[in-house]
């Protein structure tokens, strides 16, 4: 009895303790994007890449040996579709470019990358000034990724800070910034 009485009781304290400590709140990027233009307009352009977060430090392992990352986002060749370039700094100071093709969702701002049906990325909003959280999952992995729209790669630290805050609430533990010690790659017209 004694234990069905206790087992009540924390239950019940870890319901309270749920309400009070919620993580805070983000939400998914709709098709009327910013100032009413369709989605992926006012995202278009080009992008730094400034953190990530998963739930093990292997889900980011792949980030490991970079320095930094550029992107470029723009329409693609077909309707539906997002052509995304990037060339990443590697901290031996390489660079190596990378090209994705982007399917859109019709009605939605989840995209599927071609050539990996396993792969799902959705967008976010993000309190940071041209923020922009990523969500991927595929066979075996999720993550966070936050970037930065614009010309400079610098993300104020309270964005940083209150992105890995975001992350760690959803039990995101592992985290990553990028070091930007070395120039960024410039992106080829390919």
């Amino acid at each position: 009895m004694f234990h069905q009485v206790w087992a009540a009781l924390l239950y019940l304290f870890g319901i309270l303790l749920n309400s009070i400590y919620q993580c805070p709140e983000y939400s998914q990027l709709t098709t009327q994007g910013v100032d009413g233009k369709e989605f992926p307009e006012p995202h278009l352009g080009r992008w730094y890449f400034i953190a990530g977060a998963a739930p093990t430090k292997e889900e980011l392992v792949t980030f490991d040996p970079v320095d930094n990352i550029v992107f470029s986002m723009a329409t693609g060749s077909a309707p539906m579709q997002l052509q995304l370039r990037a060339t990443i700094r590697m901290k031996n100071g390489h660079c190596v470019p990378r090209k994705w093709i982007y399917h859109l969702t019709e009605g939605s701002t989840d995209l599927r990358t071609e050539g990996r049906p396993d792969m799902r990325t959705m967008l976010f909003s993000s309190s940071c000034p041209g923020g922009i959280m990523l969500k991927e999952s595929g066979h075996g992995y999720q993550r966070f990724l936050l970037y930065r729209l614009g010309a400079s790669p610098h993300q104020g630290s309270t964005c940083v800070e209150e992105f890995q805050s975001l992350t760690s609430c959803l039990d995101f533990k592992a985290f990553l910034r990028t070091p930007r010690n070395q120039e960024a790659c410039e992106l080829s017209s390919n």
